[in-house]
Protein backbone atom coordinates (compact mmCIF):
# COMPACT_ATOMS: atom_id res chain seq x y z
CA UNK A 1 0.00 0.00 0.00
CA UNK A 2 1.19 3.68 -0.22
CA UNK A 3 0.81 6.06 2.26
CA UNK A 4 1.11 9.95 2.65
CA UNK A 5 0.98 12.65 5.44
CA UNK A 6 -0.31 16.19 4.64
CA UNK A 7 0.09 19.10 6.05
CA UNK A 8 -2.91 19.31 8.14
CA UNK A 9 -4.15 18.11 11.42
CA UNK A 10 -1.16 18.88 13.61
CA UNK A 11 3.42 18.60 13.43
CA UNK A 12 2.66 15.28 12.68
CA UNK A 13 0.58 15.51 9.28
CA UNK A 14 -2.96 13.81 8.31
CA UNK A 15 -2.20 10.08 7.63
CA UNK A 16 -3.77 9.54 4.39
CA UNK A 17 -4.05 5.90 1.96
CA UNK A 18 -2.93 6.85 -1.58
CA UNK A 19 -4.03 4.78 -4.56
CA UNK A 20 -1.68 2.86 -7.03
CA UNK A 21 -1.78 4.94 -9.42
CA UNK A 22 -1.01 8.12 -7.12
CA UNK A 23 -4.07 9.83 -8.53
CA UNK A 24 -6.68 9.21 -5.72
CA UNK A 25 -6.68 9.63 -1.63
CA UNK A 26 -8.58 8.98 1.75
CA UNK A 27 -8.25 9.68 5.58
CA UNK A 28 -8.11 7.29 7.87
CA UNK A 29 -8.25 9.33 11.25
CA UNK A 30 -10.77 7.05 12.92
CA UNK A 31 -8.05 4.44 13.35
CA UNK A 32 -4.80 5.99 12.12
CA UNK A 33 -4.74 9.80 12.68
CA UNK A 34 -1.15 10.14 11.67
CA UNK A 35 1.82 7.67 10.12
CA UNK A 36 3.65 7.35 13.62
CA UNK A 37 0.21 6.19 15.05
CA UNK A 38 -0.24 3.58 12.57
CA UNK A 39 3.88 2.11 12.79
CA UNK A 40 3.31 2.57 16.40
CA UNK A 41 0.62 -0.38 16.45
CA UNK A 42 1.77 -1.89 12.99
CA UNK A 43 0.17 -5.51 13.49
CA UNK A 44 -2.66 -3.92 14.14
CA UNK A 45 -3.05 -1.00 12.15
CA UNK A 46 -1.85 -2.41 8.77
CA UNK A 47 -4.76 -4.86 8.09
CA UNK A 48 -6.88 -2.18 8.61
CA UNK A 49 -4.91 0.16 6.26
CA UNK A 50 -4.61 -2.76 3.98
CA UNK A 51 -8.73 -3.38 3.57
CA UNK A 52 -9.02 0.28 2.91
CA UNK A 53 -6.13 0.25 0.04
CA UNK A 54 -7.95 -2.39 -1.66
CA UNK A 55 -10.75 -0.64 -1.81
CA UNK A 56 -9.36 2.37 -2.60
CA UNK A 57 -8.09 0.84 -5.68
CA UNK A 58 -11.33 -0.79 -6.94
CA UNK A 59 -12.71 2.90 -6.69
CA UNK A 60 -15.95 1.84 -4.08
CA UNK A 61 -14.63 4.06 -1.39
CA UNK A 62 -17.03 7.74 -0.95
CA UNK A 63 -14.70 10.76 0.70
CA UNK A 64 -12.01 10.14 -1.72
CA UNK A 65 -10.21 13.23 -3.20
CA UNK A 66 -7.53 13.98 -5.87
CA UNK A 67 -4.07 13.25 -4.60
CA UNK A 68 -1.98 16.61 -4.46
CA UNK A 69 1.78 16.04 -3.74
CA UNK A 70 2.00 19.30 -3.19
CA UNK A 71 0.25 19.08 0.11
CA UNK A 72 2.11 16.47 1.50
CA UNK A 73 4.49 16.83 4.19
CA UNK A 74 7.33 13.97 4.47
CA UNK A 75 5.47 11.21 5.17
CA UNK A 76 7.14 11.17 8.84
CA UNK A 77 7.32 14.84 9.29
CA UNK A 78 9.66 14.44 12.21
CA UNK A 79 10.78 11.48 13.04
CA UNK A 80 12.57 9.38 16.67
CA UNK A 81 15.37 8.21 14.43
CA UNK A 82 16.92 9.44 10.90
CA UNK A 83 20.32 7.36 10.71
CA UNK A 84 21.93 7.97 7.16
CA UNK A 85 24.30 5.58 5.99
CA UNK A 86 26.48 5.60 2.46
CA UNK A 87 25.96 1.79 1.23
CA UNK A 88 27.66 2.69 -1.88
CA UNK A 89 31.20 2.42 -1.02
CA UNK A 90 31.96 2.91 -4.95
CA UNK A 91 30.70 6.93 -4.29
CA UNK A 92 32.91 7.05 -0.81
CA UNK A 93 35.75 5.94 -2.89
CA UNK A 94 35.42 8.47 -5.77
CA UNK A 95 35.48 10.99 -2.92
CA UNK A 96 39.03 9.78 -1.71
CA UNK A 97 40.25 9.18 -4.83
CA UNK A 98 39.08 12.93 -6.02
CA UNK A 99 41.44 14.19 -3.09
CA UNK A 100 44.81 11.37 -3.47
CA UNK A 101 43.53 9.91 0.01
CA UNK A 102 43.74 5.86 0.30
CA UNK A 103 40.43 4.49 1.32
CA UNK A 104 40.88 2.50 4.55
CA UNK A 105 40.00 -1.37 3.81
CA UNK A 106 37.07 -1.14 6.68
CA UNK A 107 35.54 0.55 4.56
CA UNK A 108 34.39 -2.20 2.53
CA UNK A 109 33.31 -4.08 5.83
CA UNK A 110 31.78 -2.02 8.18
CA UNK A 111 29.10 0.83 6.72
CA UNK A 112 29.60 4.73 7.18
CA UNK A 113 26.58 6.16 8.98
CA UNK A 114 26.02 9.36 10.49
CA UNK A 115 22.72 10.39 12.63
CA UNK A 116 21.00 13.35 11.02
CA UNK A 117 18.35 15.89 11.97
CA UNK A 118 15.03 14.19 12.61
CA UNK A 119 12.77 17.10 13.58
CA UNK A 120 12.03 18.91 11.10
CA UNK A 121 11.60 16.44 7.75
CA UNK A 122 10.51 18.34 4.52
CA UNK A 123 8.23 17.72 1.54
CA UNK A 124 8.59 16.46 -1.42
CA UNK A 125 7.72 20.20 -2.99
CA UNK A 126 9.09 22.20 0.18
CA UNK A 127 11.77 24.44 -0.94
CA UNK A 128 15.57 23.65 -0.50
CA UNK A 129 16.61 26.84 1.60
CA UNK A 130 20.19 28.79 1.75
CA UNK A 131 21.06 32.04 3.04
CA UNK A 132 24.18 31.84 0.74
CA UNK A 133 25.28 29.78 -2.85
CA UNK A 134 28.88 29.77 -1.56
CA UNK A 135 27.83 26.90 0.65
CA UNK A 136 28.26 24.64 -1.66
CA UNK A 137 24.68 23.38 -1.94
CA UNK A 138 24.08 19.65 -3.43
CA UNK A 139 21.25 17.10 -4.30
CA UNK A 140 21.59 13.47 -2.86
CA UNK A 141 18.92 10.80 -4.39
CA UNK A 142 19.11 7.96 -1.98
CA UNK A 143 16.15 5.17 -1.17
CA UNK A 144 15.33 4.82 3.19
CA UNK A 145 13.75 1.91 5.08
CA UNK A 146 11.20 2.63 7.48
CA UNK A 147 11.08 0.38 10.72
CA UNK A 148 9.21 -1.10 13.23
CA UNK A 149 10.32 -1.48 17.05
CA UNK A 150 13.61 -3.19 16.49
CA UNK A 151 15.76 -4.83 19.05
CA UNK A 152 19.28 -3.98 19.95
CA UNK A 153 21.83 -6.86 18.57
CA UNK A 154 19.79 -7.90 15.78
CA UNK A 155 21.55 -10.18 13.50
CA UNK A 156 21.06 -8.52 9.67
CA UNK A 157 18.06 -12.06 8.61
CA UNK A 158 16.64 -10.58 11.65
CA UNK A 159 16.60 -6.61 10.81
CA UNK A 160 14.90 -7.55 7.24
CA UNK A 161 12.07 -8.49 8.75
CA UNK A 162 11.51 -5.47 10.69
CA UNK A 163 11.35 -2.91 7.46
CA UNK A 164 7.87 -1.58 7.16
CA UNK A 165 8.26 1.28 4.49
CA UNK A 166 10.59 2.57 1.74
CA UNK A 167 10.73 5.80 0.59
CA UNK A 168 12.67 8.20 -1.62
CA UNK A 169 14.84 10.98 -0.49
CA UNK A 170 17.43 14.33 -1.34
CA UNK A 171 19.51 14.71 1.32
CA UNK A 172 20.97 18.05 1.04
CA UNK A 173 24.44 18.54 1.59
CA UNK A 174 26.04 22.10 1.73
CA UNK A 175 29.64 20.39 0.01
CA UNK A 176 31.87 24.20 1.24
CA UNK A 177 30.78 23.76 4.98
CA UNK A 178 31.77 20.26 5.11
CA UNK A 179 35.16 19.53 5.23
CA UNK A 180 35.66 22.11 8.37
CA UNK A 181 32.65 20.32 10.34
CA UNK A 182 34.93 17.23 9.76
CA UNK A 183 37.89 18.30 10.31
CA UNK A 184 36.53 19.48 13.94
CA UNK A 185 36.38 15.23 14.73
CA UNK A 186 32.90 15.19 15.14
CA UNK A 187 31.04 14.70 11.92
CA UNK A 188 27.87 16.68 9.86
CA UNK A 189 25.79 18.81 11.27
CA UNK A 190 25.50 22.29 10.18
CA UNK A 191 26.24 21.18 6.54
CA UNK A 192 23.40 18.75 6.82
CA UNK A 193 20.42 21.22 6.12
CA UNK A 194 16.79 19.71 6.29
CA UNK A 195 15.78 16.35 4.64
CA UNK A 196 13.35 15.75 1.94
CA UNK A 197 10.95 12.94 1.40
CA UNK A 198 9.16 11.19 -1.29
CA UNK A 199 5.12 12.03 -1.57
CA UNK A 200 4.25 7.96 -0.22
CA UNK A 201 6.19 5.86 1.50
CA UNK A 202 5.40 1.97 0.72
CA UNK A 203 4.97 -0.79 1.81
CA UNK A 204 7.89 -3.65 0.78
CA UNK A 205 4.77 -6.18 -1.38
CA UNK A 206 4.15 -3.15 -3.48
CA UNK A 207 7.69 -3.28 -5.15
CA UNK A 208 6.92 -6.86 -6.17
CA UNK A 209 10.19 -8.70 -7.41
CA UNK A 210 11.88 -5.33 -7.25
CA UNK A 211 12.02 -5.68 -4.07
CA UNK A 212 14.73 -8.56 -2.76
CA UNK A 213 13.79 -7.99 0.98
CA UNK A 214 17.09 -6.20 0.91
CA UNK A 215 17.83 -4.66 -2.14
CA UNK A 216 15.27 -1.95 -4.27
CA UNK A 217 16.21 -3.22 -8.00
CA UNK A 218 15.36 -0.36 -9.56
CA UNK A 219 16.92 3.06 -11.56
CA UNK A 220 16.74 6.15 -9.20
CA UNK A 221 15.96 9.26 -11.90
CA UNK A 222 17.07 12.05 -11.18
CA UNK A 223 16.50 15.28 -13.12
CA UNK A 224 18.17 18.94 -12.92
CA UNK A 225 16.42 21.80 -14.11
CA UNK A 226 14.17 19.06 -16.54
CA UNK A 227 17.73 17.94 -17.77
CA UNK A 228 18.75 13.99 -17.28
CA UNK A 229 21.36 13.77 -15.02
CA UNK A 230 22.04 9.87 -13.94
CA UNK A 231 19.59 7.29 -13.34
CA UNK A 232 21.61 4.75 -11.21
CA UNK A 233 20.39 1.82 -10.76
CA UNK A 234 19.69 1.31 -6.35
CA UNK A 235 19.77 -2.62 -6.61
CA UNK A 236 23.50 -2.20 -8.03
CA UNK A 237 26.75 -1.52 -6.25
CA UNK A 238 24.98 -1.47 -3.22
CA UNK A 239 28.11 -2.87 -1.07
CA UNK A 240 26.06 -2.98 2.19
CA UNK A 241 22.19 -4.00 1.98
CA UNK A 242 19.38 -2.38 4.03
CA UNK A 243 19.21 -5.03 6.54
CA UNK A 244 22.85 -4.87 7.26
CA UNK A 245 22.20 -1.01 7.74
CA UNK A 246 19.24 -1.43 9.92
CA UNK A 247 21.33 -3.97 12.04
CA UNK A 248 24.40 -1.88 12.17
CA UNK A 249 22.47 1.06 13.53
CA UNK A 250 20.73 -1.36 16.05
CA UNK A 251 24.09 -3.04 17.45
CA UNK A 252 24.24 -1.11 20.66
CA UNK A 253 20.21 0.46 21.12
CA UNK A 254 16.76 -0.31 20.36
CA UNK A 255 15.12 1.63 17.45
CA UNK A 256 11.48 2.57 17.75
CA UNK A 257 8.88 2.30 15.31
CA UNK A 258 9.18 5.17 12.95
CA UNK A 259 12.75 4.82 12.56
CA UNK A 260 14.15 5.90 9.09
CA UNK A 261 17.79 4.31 7.68
CA UNK A 262 19.04 5.71 4.25
CA UNK A 263 21.27 4.24 2.04
CA UNK A 264 22.84 7.06 1.31
CA UNK A 265 23.15 8.74 -2.23
CA UNK A 266 22.96 5.77 -5.01
CA UNK A 267 26.04 5.00 -7.22
CA UNK A 268 27.10 2.73 -9.87
CA UNK A 269 30.02 1.98 -11.25
CA UNK A 270 29.41 1.91 -14.82
CA UNK A 271 29.34 5.76 -15.59
CA UNK A 272 26.75 5.70 -18.11
CA UNK A 273 24.53 5.64 -15.39
CA UNK A 274 25.36 8.93 -14.79
CA UNK A 275 25.33 10.44 -11.00
CA UNK A 276 22.33 10.80 -8.04
CA UNK A 277 24.90 14.05 -6.63
CA UNK A 278 26.89 17.18 -8.02
CA UNK A 279 29.32 16.26 -6.34
CA UNK A 280 30.14 12.73 -7.68
CA UNK A 281 30.00 14.08 -10.91
CA UNK A 282 32.74 16.44 -10.10
CA UNK A 283 34.56 14.15 -8.08
CA UNK A 284 34.88 12.69 -11.66
CA UNK A 285 36.01 15.69 -13.25
CA UNK A 286 38.52 16.01 -10.80
CA UNK A 287 39.75 12.27 -11.65
CA UNK A 288 39.78 13.00 -15.07
CA UNK A 289 40.86 16.86 -16.04
CA UNK A 290 42.62 17.94 -12.46
CA UNK A 291 39.36 20.16 -11.53
CA UNK A 292 35.60 20.27 -11.70
CA UNK A 293 33.35 21.98 -13.76
CA UNK A 294 30.23 21.21 -12.77
CA UNK A 295 28.90 24.05 -10.26
CA UNK A 296 26.63 23.23 -7.32
CA UNK A 297 23.45 24.55 -7.40
CA UNK A 298 22.18 28.21 -7.55
CA UNK A 299 18.91 30.15 -6.49
CA UNK A 300 16.28 28.90 -8.95
CA UNK A 301 17.70 25.45 -9.95
CA UNK A 302 15.56 22.63 -9.34
CA UNK A 303 15.80 18.89 -8.82
CA UNK A 304 13.53 16.25 -9.16
CA UNK A 305 13.74 12.65 -7.82
CA UNK A 306 11.83 9.87 -8.71
CA UNK A 307 11.60 6.07 -9.20
CA UNK A 308 9.41 4.10 -11.65
CA UNK A 309 8.11 0.32 -11.85
CA UNK A 310 8.64 -1.77 -14.91
CA UNK A 311 5.75 -0.13 -16.77
CA UNK A 312 6.98 3.16 -16.12
CA UNK A 313 4.20 4.25 -13.65
CA UNK A 314 6.12 6.20 -10.64
CA UNK A 315 6.08 4.24 -7.24
CA UNK A 316 7.28 6.99 -4.79
CA UNK A 317 5.49 10.47 -6.36
CA UNK A 318 8.12 12.74 -7.37
CA UNK A 319 10.61 15.19 -5.18
CA UNK A 320 10.40 17.87 -6.79
CA UNK A 321 12.43 20.91 -5.22
CA UNK A 322 13.56 24.71 -6.23
CA UNK A 323 16.56 26.14 -4.49
CA UNK A 324 15.26 29.18 -2.31
CA UNK A 325 17.45 32.10 -0.71
CA UNK A 326 16.17 32.28 2.91
CA UNK A 327 16.56 36.09 4.24
CA UNK A 328 18.29 36.38 8.04
CA UNK A 329 15.17 36.71 10.59
CA UNK A 330 14.28 39.54 11.39
CA UNK A 331 15.58 41.74 14.50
Amino acid sequence: MKLASLKRGGRDGALVVVSRDLTRAIEVRDFAPTLQRALDDWFATAPMLEAVYRRLNDGVLDDTFAFDPAACAAPLPRAYQWADGSAYVNHVELVRKARGAEMPATFWTDPLMYQGGSDSLIGPRDAVLAMSEDWGIDFEGEVAVVTDDVPMGVTPDQAADHIRLLMLVNDVSLRNLIPAELAKGFGFFQSKPATAFSPVAVTPDELGDAWDGRKLHRPLTVHLNDTLFGAPDAGVDMTFDFAQLVAHVAKTRYLVAGSIVGSGTVSNVDRSKGSACLAEKRMLEQIADGRPTTPFMRFGDRVRIEMFDAEGRSIFGAIDQRVERLAPPAA
